[in-house]
């Protein structure tokens, strides 16, 4: 049998010729990614195993995102002692207040991950850089430590899940519609250490930021990794960003797969992810009025351009909901100053939306919008569990952008198919 996308990325990392699921190996590392949290748990073990180099100055990214800018002295301190170690090891991509973005959102447009490129990150939305055909996994910090050091991971070969696409997307379903769909449809274990791979006709009709947004949340349904297949969106995204060689690594035509799911992206819905797991999805004929107190607009799921930009066609002219807080996060600075020149920030203020720079923030509970008791929330990040956002009663339904904005104007979560688009 032959290789799927991430087994033969696999096996050219581990300078072999095949590798098949279950099958240990040690592989090289293309990029070590850590951020303001992980990366100082991953320091204290680089300095206590007793290195003292790195294995590639320009293979390792420090992010300073989750609670940038410093939220309170503990913060600071762990941005203070990675920017020490970033100095040390001259670091070459180190982003600080100023240059930053959320890690997810900025490697991909800094063209700092490539097509088949072996990466693995201290963060388990690592997993985005699939969307450029990268094989990309979270780790714990203490792997992390070792791949600074040494530039290679142990990995255990997954076995794979194709997800065949066709059809197009319809009105204002996105990509976030569509992985909640499947992570409704497979459940939070349904692709359990395995490889969730994305191909088909179907691929056409996602944008780049569909798939960084899919290939995020392939966490979310247990995966190891989510893949797309590299096309001519792919190409044309990478080649205006990457300025190194890479391969592309295409599956095998007689490629092993323990399932094949096909879905018709022209009969995906809008949905929404109940709390407090992400497969609990419903679409608009089975939600019922639910007001909310707060929106969020950003993370690394959604905080790029077109999810900026669907957000502004909705608030447009029009204003939030006098009881509801609407937070909207660009996920870099590039991404901030595009709206910003576009006028789209100026049409968030005066809806009575707040602009935050760059950060996690309120996605993990840190900054920036944490949830009191009982109160709810529409959010496009990636993760409801109880106490995601703050008080361990308050709710969070994930949605997209274009649910959040019109979510954020009704007071409830809302189809943004039945309120029409500002012109």
């Amino acid at each position: 049998m032959g290789m799927t996308m991430t087994q033969k990325i696999l096996a050219a990392h581990a300078g072999l010729d095949k590798v098949v699921p279950g099958q240990l190996i040690r592989a090289n590392l293309d990029m070590v990614l850590g951020n303001d949290i992980t990366s100082p748990v991953a320091i204290n073990e680089f300095e206590k195993a007793g290195f003292d180099h790195v294995f590639h100055k320009s293979k390792i990214s420090l992010v300073m995102d989750h609670f940038t800018p410093n939220k309170d002295i503990k913060a600071a301190q762990q941005c203070k002692q990675v920017r020490t170690f970033a100095r040390k090891y001259d670091i070459d991509n180190y982003f600080d207040v100023g240059q930053m973005g959320i890690e997810h959102a900025l490697l991909p447009e800094q063209g700092i991950v490539a097509p088949g490129d072996c990466i693995i990150g201290a963060d388990s939305h690592t997993c985005t850089y699939g969307a450029v055909g990268a094989f990309s996994t979270g780790v714990g910090s203490t792997d992390m430590a070792a791949g600074m050091a040494t530039g290679q991971a142990w990995f255990k070969v997954p076995s794979a899940i194709k997800f065949y696409l066709t059809g197009q997307l319809q009105g204002w379903v996105s990509g976030k519609d569509v992985i909640l769909h499947i992570i409704g449809m497979i459940g939070v274990d349904g692709a359990l250490y395995k490889s969730m791979e994305f191909t088909g006709p179907g691929l056409k009709s996602l944008s780049m930021d569909d798939r960084l947004c899919m290939a995020n949340m392939a966490i979310e349904a247990g995966a190891k990794n989510g893949i797309f297949e590299v096309d001519d969106i792919t190409l044309a995204y990478v080649n205006q960003r990457v300025h190194r060689e890479y391969k592309v690594y295409q599956a095998d035509e007689d490629a092993e797969y323990e399932k094949v799911i096909e879905i018709d992206l022209s009969k995906v819905q809008s949905t929404v992810s109940f709390p407090h797991l992400p497969e609990n999805t419903r679409t608009f004929d089975q939600i019922p009025d639910i007001a909310i107190d707060q929106v969020v607009i950003g993370s690394c799921t959604n905080g790029r351009l077109s999810d900026l930009e669907a957000a502004y066609k909705i608030l447009k002219g029009r204003k939030v909901a006098k009881d509801v807080r609407a937070i909207i996060i660009p996920g870099t600075q590039a991404i901030y100053l595009e709206a910003l020149k576009r006028g789209w920030l100026e049409a968030f203020i005066e809806a009575g939306c707040i602009v935050s720079t760059p950060t996690c923030g309120p996605c993990l509970g840190g900054h920036m919008g944490i949830l009191a008791e009982g109160e709810k929330a529409v959010s496009t990040t990636n993760r409801n569990f109880v106490g995601r956002m703050g008080h361990i009663t308050s709710e969070v339904y994930l949605a997209s952008p274009a649910v959040a904005a019109a979510s954020a104007v009704t007071g409830k979560i809302t189809d943004p198919a039945t309120i029409q688009a500002a012109e």
